[in-house]
């Protein structure tokens, strides 16, 4: 036992004269060649005489073409200093030691990632201070390893895509936070627990409201705080809740509360938005019909906007500032709703040309185009009003991202009938739906071709009926596999 236990701390076999004195050279060259993935024999001069590997795989590397070269000949050039100090880490016996070498492979872009580690080999009977005969390199196949770790960098580069991608929305957001004219809180989970506030909060509610401790209730009076309560109940019970008014402590003029709810981090927040109660709710009492009709299209979840013949915008709800990322009305009246509606010049003229024309127009599909830089899927109904004292134009803005991604095709999938394929006039000129449609075409051939092929590009050239420089010219237009690649011979 004690003798097993030195072998294993000195990592040499304790009595190899008794079970390996009598090994010919081909159970010799076995055990070796089972040692490693690879086996170079190496002579003085660092030349390879001799080579095994432990699978056939590496084979189709072109390894067998080493022999007769010298190993710096084989490696890359980064790799070559690597490998001259091994070879005297062999001379010198400073101990085995494992480096990472790379052999270029013809024909590839990658290389054989190996891990040697070099032994000197004497005839028997040769004093161990005289030098080796030959040399002995057992290299261990790193392409499984090299592999996850080429993946631990593509997740690696995903993850701080998304991180900065995260932090520009966060940035938009403190913007929009900051600049919105209302004032609004963000509560976490109860009227008790201000989380945010923005300027135009702190500006309504007074100094204390930066004070630690400050909760919504101070700043309102009794009455209202309890139905600020059970507003928040309705909306957390059902997901939805009413407009309330609600009187602020020291301000003569009530408030429109209006208020939403959100997830983050599995905790639940509100967010509240305060307004004159003038501009979004008057009581049912003194109201007339078309009044609740412009609080119903204020308050709607499709956008709406009415313009002058011209297009200029008159006025505008909340959805349509929400859908084109524009903090108030202000910034938006006066100006041509081409500004954000319309893939091109032409879609706003044309639904100009059709409602001076025909008076209404429906489901005109087009694109909405925000400050920020969103972009949405559009359905607009329009009509114009050409009789009263003053004409203008009304148009309902429907988002239809959710509709357009519920279609069951993915993204390089063609369109099933003409039908769906004549969806895409309005949305996109003639030209450009040729256009995307043969390349979309010219994509999926070469890429069937390709691994019909298997990813042989003279074969697939041929299969398509293409030179093999036409190919490789769209290989780099679509960004299929590696373009820069040479051509197979």
């Amino acid at each position: 036992m004690q003798q097993v236990t030195q072998a294993y701390i000195d990592r040499h076999f304790e009595m190899p004269g008794q079970f390996l004195a009598d090994l010919d050279a081909d159970a010799a060259a076995e055990l070796i060649t089972a040692a490693a993935d690879v086996v170079l024999i190496l002579d003085h001069a660092g030349v390879i005489r001799d080579l095994a590997f432990g699978s056939d795989e590496l084979l189709a590397q072109g390894c067998q073409d080493w022999v007769g070269k010298t190993w710096s000949q084989t490696v890359t050039v980064e790799s070559q200093p690597k490998v001259e100090a091994l070879l005297k880490e062999s001379v010198s016996g400073d101990g085995v030691r494992w480096r990472h070498v790379n052999h270029p492979v013809a024909g590839s872009s990658a290389d054989l990632p190996l891990s040697y580690s070099v032994v000197p080999v004497r005839r028997k009977g040769q004093p161990a201070s005289s030098a080796a005969t030959h040399t002995l390199a057992f290299g261990r196949d790193l392409r499984a390893q090299v592999a996850l770790q080429q993946r631990l960098v593509t997740a690696q580069l995903s993850m701080e895509r998304d991180y900065w991608r995260l932090r520009q929305v966060e940035t938009r957001y403190r913007l929009l936070f900051q600049m919105a004219s209302e004032p609004v809180l963000i509560l976490s989970g109860s009227i008790d627990k201000v989380e945010e506030a923005n300027p135009a909060a702190y500006e309504l509610f007074g100094e204390k409201a930066k004070k630690q401790g400050w909760t919504l209730a101070d700043s309102l009076d009794k009455v209202s705080a309890e139905a600020v309560r059970q507003m928040l109940e309705r909306l957390r019970a059902s997901g939805k809740a009413d407009p309330l008014q609600v009187q602020v402590t020291g301000k003569a003029a009530a408030l429109t509360l209006t208020a939403s709810q959100f997830r983050q981090e599995n905790t639940l927040h509100f967010l509240l938005r305060f307004s004159q109660a003038a501009d979004h709710y008057v009581s049912p009492g003194a109201t007339s019909g078309k009044d609740q009709l412009l609080q119903v299209m204020e308050s709607a979840p499709d956008a709406f906007v009415v313009t002058n013949l011209d297009g200029h915008i008159l006025s505008v709800n909340r959805a349509f500032l929400d859908l084109g990322q524009i903090g108030s009305e202000d910034q938006a009246q006066g100006k041509v709703l081409d500004k954000w509606l319309g893939r091109t010049g032409v879609d706003f003229r044309v639904l100009l040309s059709n409602l001076r024309q025909h008076g209404s127009v429906k489901l005109f599909a087009t694109q909405m185009r925000g400050e920020q830089g969103s972009i949405s899927e559009v359905e607009i109904s329009a009509v114009a009003v050409t009789t009263g004292e003053q004409r203008c134009l009304g148009f309902t803005i429907r988002d239809m991202g959710r509709r357009l991604t519920s279609d069951g095709r993915g993204a390089k999938e063609l369109p099933r009938s003409a039908s769906q394929m004549t969806e895409l006039v309005g949305r996109l000129p003639l030209k450009d739906i040729v256009r995307e449609t043969t390349d979309l075409i010219e994509q999926l051939c070469i890429e069937a071709a390709l691994q019909l092929t298997g990813d042989n590009r003279a074969s697939a050239a041929e299969m398509l009926g293409l030179s093999r420089q036409s190919l490789y010219i769209k290989l780099r237009r679509f960004g299929i596999g590696d373009a820069s690649a040479e051509v197979e011979h």
